[in-house]
């Protein structure tokens, strides 16, 4: 089988609750067809709710996840991660470990004859507090004294932030206006940057829009919905696994 598809999928948010059997069993079999027919994947962004990542300590419940991510590396696959408002401690294990390719901000790549824009989208949403938690988030002397407390506690401690931030990643309604920011962010970076395509996440919304010169797609969530998205021959679909 020809590896003529790249794939796109984020927002799984692994780790956010106690039982994921179901999801990461999913993610095995989208992971299984991506190893026979994909040249690149793209994580764009939170594929896990809490990544702090220690000089020797990578959470246990992580580890199928990761495994799977290897799997693809091994198979010649191309794997990228995007890093999402939820990636605010990414270190070398994903790089030197797994043998991703990681993006730190926007990724500006060439895909089947395309230029793409690929981000997680996170900046597009201009709230105050969101960008005053994300700088802080990522400030390295706070990570680094984050980093001090003992992995068990630290992990204990982003479990519970997460468990307080649940019900807002649970088939949250994205509103209108969040929809049309998104398209319109899309739809200026496809007019003023000359981008074919450009790829979104973080509003968990599933979208694609076509505009003069280019589309747009959201890829959803993995979280509940199992979204994703495949560029093939030059055309970008959005698809549902199991749907």
């Amino acid at each position: 089988m020809d590896r003529d598809a790249v794939y796109f999928v984020s927002d799984a948010h692994f780790g956010l609750d106690a039982d994921e059997g179901g999801k990461v069993a999913r993610f095995a079999e989208l992971a299984a067809q991506m190893r026979a027919r994909a040249s690149d994947v793209f994580i764009v962004g939170d594929m896990f709710d809490f990544w702090i990542e220690y000089s020797s300590v990578i959470r246990r419940d992580y580890f199928p996840v990761l495994h799977e991510m290897r799997g693809l590396v091994e198979a010649g696959v191309r794997v990228h991660y995007i890093a999402g408002n939820h990636d605010f401690a990414l270190g070398t294990f994903l790089e030197e470990a797994v043998g991703m390719r990681v993006h730190r901000g926007e990724a500006e790549i060439e895909l089947q004859g395309r230029i793409a824009l690929i981000s997680h989208g996170d900046g597009i949403l201009k709230s105050g507090i969101l960008r005053i938690t994300v700088v802080l988030l990522r400030n390295r002397l706070l990570q680094a004294l984050y980093k001090a407390i003992h992995p068990t506690l630290g992990i204990w401690a982003g479990k519970s932030v997460s468990a307080v931030s649940k019900s807002k990643y649970r088939n949250a309604e994205v509103s209108p206006e969040i929809i049309n920011k998104y398209r319109q962010a899309a739809e200026a970076r496809i007019r003023g940057g000359g981008y074919g395509l450009v790829i979104f996440a973080h509003t968990h919304h599933a979208d694609l829009v076509s505009f003069d010169g280019g589309d747009y797609c959201n890829t959803g969530s993995w979280l509940d919905n199992y979204d994703y998205a495949v560029l093939r021959d030059g055309r970008i679909q959005l698809m549902r696994w199991g749907g």
